[in-house]
């Protein structure tokens, strides 16, 4: 599996506290039309921990039937039990993902030597291509540069959503490796790439895909500082929190976060209002005619 562009980590809208299918539809709809290289749902963004079995079933199957035609759709599936994250990887490959995003395991603080037989059961037991997530601001665990080129060679790992924000790691990771190294982080996107790596698994294309898309394609300096203060917008306050706050101001479907995560606080509600008028990214919502 190709591994590489513009991929969206979609938000999951709400209605009050219920999913909102028809929102999702329209979000999902807006991504094809911008042409992303593919859509992730379930992830941090998407506020899977939060979702019912039957809503997180609910998303994969709207998200199908809306963007497998046009794009890839890849599920995240990630948790910090071994055997649930390979029940969610084969259901997933059941409904007919083109790949896993699989988070390391959180709270447990594995091992590298924990974290190589983590994915290698996964890989073991499921073949549904994994793209592996390592985040250490949120699972307090990174993946060493040795770990990774040792899950590089398991049947089925096509790649790593890098967003330890260490460059060195990543200078590593490249050079290491012969799979896909992706950005996760927005802000990093162009000095990723510029090392050699393939693309984003973007938040910020939630509201901008198609300037994302021209990041990704063009590799663009003044694409990077035209977007820069939305990226650090973006992280005013805790993922997804930010992010759905600008699509509910522009018109997109988004709605609140679930408990824990709350409602954008003052300032920081003004200061992306007037960071979205300032960038004049309102206009970037699909019209609804």
């Amino acid at each position: 599996m190709n591994v590489s562009g513009c991929y969206t980590a979609m938000i999951t809208p709400f209605v009050g506290n219920q999913l909102d299918e028809s929102g999702l539809r329209e979000n999902l709809r807006f991504q094809v039309n911008s042409g992303v290289d593919g859509v992730v749902v379930l992830g941090s963004t998407g506020e899977a921990a939060s979702l019912t079995e039957a809503e997180r079933e609910r998303v994969v199957e709207l998200s199908i039937e809306e963007a497998k035609t046009s794009c890839q759709v890849i599920v995240g599936t990630g948790t910090n039990v071994t055997a649930k994250t390979i029940e969610y990887t084969q259901h997933a490959k059941a409904m007919g993902a083109d790949a896993a995003l699989i988070v390391t395991p959180y709270y447990a603080r594995p091992t590298q030597k924990g974290i190589f037989k983590h994915f290698e059961a996964i890989a073991e037991s499921c073949d549904l291509p994994v793209i592996v997530y390592n985040n250490p601001a949120r699972t307090s665990t990174n993946i060493e540069p040795w770990t990774l080129r040792e899950l590089s060679m398991l049947p089925n790992v096509v790649g790593v959503k890098e967003a330890s924000g260490n460059i060195n790691q990543v200078s590593d990771y490249i050079h290491h490796t012969d799979f896909s190294v992706l950005s996760g982080d927005d802000a990093m996107t162009l000095p990723i790439m510029a090392l050699g790596g393939q693309g984003v698994i973007s938040v910020a294309s939630n509201l901008v895909p198609v300037p994302m898309c021209e990041l990704v394609r063009s590799q663009q300096q003044d694409i990077h500082y035209r977007l820069f203060p939305l990226f650090k917008g973006l992280c005013l306050e805790t993922n997804p929190i930010p992010i759905k706050e600008a699509m509910n101001l522009v018109g997109l479907p988004a709605g609140h976060c679930r408990l824990p995560l709350h409602e954008m606080s003052e300032p920081h509600r003004s200061a992306l209002h007037q960071l979205l008028q300032d960038l004049e990214l309102c206009a970037t919502a699909p019209s609804k005619s």
